[in-house]
């Protein structure tokens, strides 16, 4: 045990810990660009990845999936790229610029409304109130195409005051009482806590998204990348997910 806890010592000072997983260079960036709806869940998954990391330092980048697949299918400097539908991953393996996309966990879309719901909206039907400001997501991000769904298939007919670039977006409108509804994804609302309240959509009438994860061809970090997306879809990182609030694939 003494001959064990020297060589560990000796590890320490020569590469900065002991730690599971590999170790790297002091400042050795792995970058991942994410869809926003997973904010809460990449930022935990990140922290353990650096904690099981010593040197790596994980940068997030969040924002609409298909804005992510531009950038990646313009070259950006990406490790692993996320998204909230399978259509936006889609343009990445098109363009070639994503190895093996995997499925790791569903979403499904809910009504959102201020504390104060002031509107009183109650369900769904409600957004089609002319009395009722609503702001939902752009149709070419997963959460816009994801809503127009959902309004095709209950028939519903909305005007929506805003078309937002992705859902975190929508949602930081209805927690400023900027607007009386939003439709955002059901993780966001619980992220969201108690500054907002939420309006189920009916499980039949509900749509449902899926996420993906996939290295980047020419990622500047092909060996860290295959270990993030190997987190993402192994015990540890479906079990953040779950307690987020996704559905397991």
């Amino acid at each position: 045990m003494r001959l064990l806890a020297g060589v560990c010592l000796a590890a320490l000072v020569a590469t900065t810990g002991c730690a599971s997983g590999s170790t790297a260079q002091a400042g050795t960036t792995l970058t991942v660009s994410a869809a926003s709806s997973l904010t809460e869940a990449f930022t935990a998954l990140a922290a353990d990845f650096e904690a099981g990391h010593p040197g790596v330092d994980v940068a997030l980048n969040f924002a609409g999936s298909s804005a992510l697949v531009e950038q990646v299918n313009a070259g950006a400097p990406v490790d692993v790229l996320a998204t909230a539908s399978q259509q936006t991953m889609d343009g990445a393996v098109a363009a070639g610029s994503v190895i093996d996309p995997v499925r790791f966990a569903r979403n499904e879309l809910i009504v959102v409304v201020p504390a104060g719901n002031e509107a009183g909206v109650s369900a769904l039907a409600d957004l089609e109130r002319p009395d009722v400001v609503t702001a939902i997501c752009a149709p070419d991000v997963p959460c816009g195409a994801a809503t127009a769904a959902l309004l095709e298939d209950s028939a519903l007919t909305i005007t929506p005051s805003t078309l937002d670039p992705d859902v975190k977006s929508v949602l930081s409108r209805v927690v400023a009482d900027e607007v009386d509804a939003g439709i955002v994804y059901a993780t966001d609302a619980r992220a969201a806590g108690t500054a907002v309240l939420a309006v189920p959509i009916p499980e039949g009438m509900n749509v449902s998204t899926d996420y993906l994860v996939a290295l980047v061809v020419d990622a500047p970090e092909p060996d860290l990348a295959e270990e993030f997306v190997a987190l993402v879809n192994g015990q540890a990182g479906q079990s953040t997910l779950i307690q987020l609030g996704f559905v397991a694939p």
